[in-house]
């Protein structure tokens, strides 16, 4: 997760709204709400810079939006034990967030509609297991419903998320689907692809 928190920085300063979802949210809510997580994902590194992200957020003017409920998972498996959460109730010790909730998918469905370009990097969930893959769909299904009703450009950038969307045959209702999920974020911060250099130099 470190990695992306890091880049969370640099995408400050060309966003207007950004939404932080999955295994991420959960150092977010951590550092920001003192919210309990149980045995959710956890990034210790990321979470000095949390505030430090916040406070260049706010001052950019760039309103971040963070999942409000969860599901819930005794275990990491596709047969686990499930149960709802919410940023006020924590997740329980020994639990863990796999998924985000119902109410956290309307909300990102209402900033995605609203967005006339949204670039999409990482699942709010873990898709591959069926209890597990609401919130990632119904994100998905925001974005297609934004580019087919608004005209808006929407764009997949990460291997996770395009793995998603090739899972339900749905790549083709997007603007554009990258498969090079880190290059994309990278060529976003504004860094050099070696790649890229070389074909633009032709």
């Amino acid at each position: 997760i470190s990695d992306k928190i890091q880049l969370i920085g640099s995408l400050l300063d060309k966003v207007d709204v950004m939404i932080i979802t999955g295994g991420m949210s959960y150092t977010f809510l951590k550092v920001l709400s003192d919210m309990p997580i149980g045995n959710s994902l956890f990034d210790a590194q990321g979470a000095l810079i949390v505030k430090d992200l916040m406070a260049k957020a706010e001052k950019n003017g760039v309103k971040i939006v963070l999942p409000t409920d969860f599901v819930a998972a005794d275990a990491f498996s596709p047969d686990a034990n499930i149960k709802a959460a919410t940023v006020e109730s924590g997740i329980p010790e020994e639990w863990m967030g796999l998924d985000i909730g119902p109410k956290s998918v309307a909300l990102f469905a209402d900033v995605i509609m609203k967005a006339k370009t949204v670039m999409w990097n990482g699942p709010c969930g873990v898709f591959e297991f069926e209890k597990f893959a609401q919130g990632t769909n119904g994100t998905m299904d925001a974005l297609i419903m934004a580019h087919d009703k608004n005209g808006a450009t929407t764009i997949i950038g990460g291997g996770d998320s395009a793995t998603a969307a090739a899972n339900r045959n749905v790549t083709d209702r997007f603007s554009h689907v990258s498969t090079g999920g880190g290059a994309s974020l990278e060529l976003l911060e504004g860094k050099e692809l070696p790649g890229v250099t070389a074909l633009s130099s032709k």
